[in-house]
């Protein structure tokens, strides 16, 4: 049983002073953002969860104030270049903070979009990876499968001694001739060297009795200079010396050859100090051979990202139900390109090949042949060659570009590395297939590693530092991902998780580490093995705080701290401070959603459903050549463990083919074989994701949602604007005019720091406020448009109450549970989750009910960032766009939304190559009655409790 320590929800600020900061960190008149001279303490080497609805100050007191005071002292120790900068830098607003550890931030944004990061360079495996096959990895030749190994002077000593003694040998050295020259010129050179003797076809031949027959020069074939002559004799420590020396000059003659003879033997033994194997010549294992961000390592088409411009197979196949006699080869339609598919169709009976078949039925066999052609007919391969030698004309430049895309590189198979890389082996794994290989199967490889006593001594510290590292990465439910895998391409729950895991795998200690909901995108099933992470990393010895609403965190923390009460300006005090055991019902939000009294009521009733959209053989990433009925005029929920294929489905196949409908959109969509169903209904697709709402740090809530054109145009119509004969642009700092021009609006300049992130400072020009002066003058109800934009949501709507067209679009912010965001707050600022809410708050404000546009929604995760209580509130929000006629999907791993849904489609039954395959369709009441699915075990107590 974890040990509970109980601490006062009240702060005698008398006893703060009095703390021991070994043992807390202090926090004394925390006043950063909404925080009300908030105090509080915070026990060292301890789980904390900060909690709190959404905008009540959690991010401020974590983030804010601890991380930045944190990040403000590592910066005064370094260096004067950066310390020239400190005097302006701010600090947070709070009295003290005392017992600072050295700070660690693992933030949700995915802050690469490096084509070369992948998850193995991320969590650091990748270089002992790399470590480990240069030290013990062995060369195996690709044609006889033999090790390759290079000869010593050693190796051919030893195995004389092992011959008979008494055994005559013969030491020679193959005759190397250079710059061309003849027999006859290399022979001369030989006995000026002091060779007297060569050896070829089974004779010794005296040197200068074969110069004295230039005739016969010319019949010798493989020539051998004698080097020495012995007979074996290993207890003569003389002759061991000899034969070593003998040795040593025949390698340096034979440029890395040294050839024994034994006298009644044809067969020459051959000895090289070269790596090489079957006539071919290998690159020994070092680091660099294993490294695609270095030229050496690189594979040499792709130069190391995996991707060449190359034929994209989608784009030639693109409806692949159809069968070659249908014409499925899209190029070879029409007239004149014909031409190359009649040869296959009218000789395919003699090869075998079914014309008639569907190509996405047809075996890889029949599919190389399709692209390699054979003597009856030219492949694709042949075809677009022969359109490069016709590029000089306009109309094959086009046909050409029509078929390109990115696609994987032929070489080195999307793994980045030259070929010869995946020679090398460790316990008959290469480099390539463990990269390949999701991390649960790379980690139990690991586990079952067998290697001999030499290599295991080599590589014990090596492998351990892998094996805790994927340990690790399972732990946190990312067993599902490939060490291959692209960093980019993870969600911002997936790459903070893979933080935390090298956080773990470095085994810091003493530090305090801060982390922003780290339970995003997990299914609850995976949040057991999250904790168990969070608490090795306390039990290691540091301090662990995490900004988190997830339930299943909040009862396994040593401490809670609420802050609250509600959101924004009425927000930002300490509600609750102690163990999850002392929370009294009514002590705030957080204790009436834990205790029951409050709670997500589960619908009265299931909208049914006729019209719908169907996806057919989905086969994108991990998907199982999936068939799917995603209704429509209802709210559907996409559930499944993580890394099951949600995202895949929705993100990569469903968004992209029904955004094609209405052209304009280019980007790439997963493999499919057709879209069917009511398409004709749907007038629009908007996918809501939690990217900022702008480009430019200078996009904002006000401005998204269309209400800055009202307020702009109020205050240029005000008495002192007019005077001054002031437009609406005057009221802008997108552009120039009344903005500032220090800072171009933006109320703060970039410091840019050398190898340190960049430093946002208030602009000096302006003090923060964006506007130059003469702006600032023109009024509305006494405030100018700075103080405008610097109100909440929630003061917006009752400022601008009078203001029907302005109020109109500031409701659904605050009907969205956004009241707490600041009008003019710049999107760099948001989280995620509400910069998503931000977009669902537009969308709500458009159209009205009778309108006859029917769109299709997807939300990727809206819960993201909420509270019980904003969920309740978020669930109002899209059941109004249902209600208003439109389609809502929702991919979402929290049981209160998914027990909310009319419809729920379940991926599973695991991640990665484990899962991919539709587990269950139909209602949550449905769905409860399975067994053995991880979200209906699940979803069946939030079902039955609520």
């Amino acid at each position: 049983m974890k040990e509970q320590k109980v601490v006062s929800t009240k702060i005698d600020l008398q006893t703060l002073d009095q703390l021991d900061p070994k043992k807390y960190i202090i926090i004394k008149g925390a006043r950063v953002n909404n925080l009300k001279n908030l105090s509080v303490a915070i026990f060292r080497n301890k789980l904390t969860v900060i909690t709190g609805l959404s905008g009540s100050g959690k991010s401020s007191l974590a983030f804010d104030t601890l991380f930045a005071e944190g990040q403000r002292m590592y910066v005064e120790s370094l260096s004067s270049y950066a310390r020239q900068f400190l005097g302006r830098m701010e600090k947070p607003e709070v009295e003290y903070i005392k017992g600072v550890s050295p700070a660690i931030a693992i933030e949700q944004k995915v802050n690469t979009r490096n084509p070369r990061s992948t998850v193995g360079t991320t969590t650091e495996i990748y270089d002992y990876l790399k470590l480990l096959f240069a030290r013990v990895g062995k060369t195996f030749s690709p044609i006889s499968g033999n090790q390759v190994r290079k000869d010593s002077v050693s190796d051919v000593v030893n195995f004389i001694n092992t011959l008979p003694t008494g055994q005559k040998y013969s030491i020679l050295a193959p005759i190397v001739a250079l710059e061309k020259r003849k027999n006859e010129e290399e022979l001369k050179l030989l006995l000026q060297k002091g060779f007297t003797r060569i050896f070829s076809e089974n004779n010794l031949i005296t040197i200068e009795d074969i110069l004295a027959t230039p005739a016969e020069i010319k019949k010798l074939k493989k020539i051998y200079i004698l080097i020495d002559r012995g007979a074996v004799n290993p207890e003569n420590e003389d002759d061991q010396f000899r034969l070593s020396d003998s040795i040593q000059t025949a390698f340096f003659e034979g440029v890395g050859e040294c050839v024994v003879h034994i006298p009644g033997e044809e067969e020459l033994k051959h000895f090289s100090d070269k790596f090489e194997i079957d006539g071919l010549l290998f690159e020994e294992p070092s680091i660099n051979l294993f490294s695609f961000n270095n030229p050496y390592g690189a594979c040499k088409l792709c130069e190391g990202f995996g991707k060449v411009l190359g034929i994209d197979e989608d784009l030639v196949f693109p409806d692949k139900s159809l069968s070659v006699y249908e014409n499925v080869i899209a190029p070879w339609r029409g007239e004149k390109m014909q031409e190359w598919q009649i040869p296959l169709v009218k000789n395919g009976i003699k090869f075998d090949f079914p014309i008639h078949r569907p190509y996405s039925e047809l075996d890889q066999h029949h599919k190389d042949l399709i692209w390699n052609g054979n003597k009856y007919f030219e492949g694709l391969n042949a075809f677009f060659k022969y359109l490069e030698t016709k590029t000089h004309k306009i109309q094959y430049r086009v046909m050409l570009s029509r078929y390109r895309g990115k696609t994987t590189c032929p070489d080195c198979k999307g793994t980045r590395l030259r070929k010869d890389a995946s020679y090398v082996k460790v316990a008959g794994h290469s480099i390539t297939e463990i990269l390949l290989m999701p991390i649960r199967d790379a980690l139990g490889l690991f586990r079952n590693l067998e290697l001999s006593d030499h290599e295991q001594k080599v590589a014990h510290r090596i492998i351990i530092e892998i094996k805790n590292r994927l340990d690790y990465m399972e732990r946190v439910g990312l067993g599902y991902l490939t060490l291959n895998r692209l960093t980019a391409t993870l969600s911002g729950g997936e790459y903070q998780r893979i933080k935390l895991a090298t956080s773990l795998g470095s085994a810091l200690v003493g530090s305090m580490y801060i982390l922003d909901e780290p339970s995003i995108g997990l299914h609850p099933r995976d949040t057991k093995k999250l904790i168990g992470v969070l608490e090795t990393l306390r039990d290691m010895g540091n301090t662990v705080v995490v900004v988190e609403h997830e339930e299943d965190v909040m009862r396994s923390a040593d401490q809670i701290i609420d802050i609250g009460p509600d959101a924004g300006t009425h927000g930002g005090e300490l509600v609750f401070q102690g163990n999850i055991a002392e929370m009294k019902v009514n002590d705030s939000h957080t204790s009436r959603y834990l205790s029951g009294v409050e709670k997500i009521v589960v619908p009265s009733s299931r909208r049914g459903w006729l019209d719908f959209v169907h996806i057919k053989g989905g086969r994108e990433n991990n998907l199982k050549n999936i068939d799917v009925k995603i209704p429509l005029n209802v709210m559907t929920v996409i559930t499944g463990v993580s890394g099951s294929g949600k995202s895949t489905l929705v993100k990569k196949i469903l968004y992209p083919a029904l955004k094609k409908l209405y052209g304009g959109f280019n980007e790439f969509t997963g493999k499919f074989d057709r879209l069917d169903g009511n398409l004709n209904k749907i007038t629009h697709v908007e996918f809501v994701d939690q990217n900022p709402i702008g480009k430019s740090s200078r996009s904002n809530p006000v401005t998204y949602v269309k209400a800055y054109d009202a307020i702009r145009a109020l205050y240029a119509d005000q008495p002192v604007a007019k005077a001054r004969t002031y437009k609406p642009g005057h009221f802008s700092f997108n552009v120039d005019g009344g903005r500032c021009e220090v800072c171009q609006g933006e109320g703060s300049v970039k410091i840019e720091m050398q190898f340190m992130a960049d430093i946002y400072l208030k602009c000096e020009g302006c003090n923060g406020k964006r506007f130059k002066q003469e702006i600032l003058d023109v009024k509305y109800k006494e405030k100018d448009i700075n103080e405008v934009l610097d109100m909440t949501i929630e003061e917006g709507l009752e400022f601008f109450s009078d203001k029907v067209k302005i109020a109109e679009k500031l409701k659904p912010l605050n009907d969205v549970g956004l009241g707490y965001v600041k009008l003019g707050q710049s999107s760099n600022s948001l989280s995620g989750g509400e910069a998503q809410r931000v977009k669902l708050g537009y969308f709500l404000g458009q159209a009205p009910s009778t309108s006859k546009e029917h769109i299709v929604f997807i939300f990727d995760e809206p819960t993201t960032g909420l509270h019980f209580h904003d969920i309740k509130k978020l669930l109002g929000a899209i059941n109004a766009l249902v209600d208003k006629g439109n389609s809502v999907i929702v991919i979402e791993h929290n049981m209160d939304m998914v027990k909310s849904a009319d419809w729920i489609i379940d991926l599973g039954p695991e991640g990665g190559d484990k899962g991919g395959q539709i587990t269950f369709e139909g209602t949550p009441e449905e769905m409860i009655l399975l067994k053995n699915n991880y979200t209906a075990d699940f979803l069946k107590s939030k079902l039955v409790t609520s």
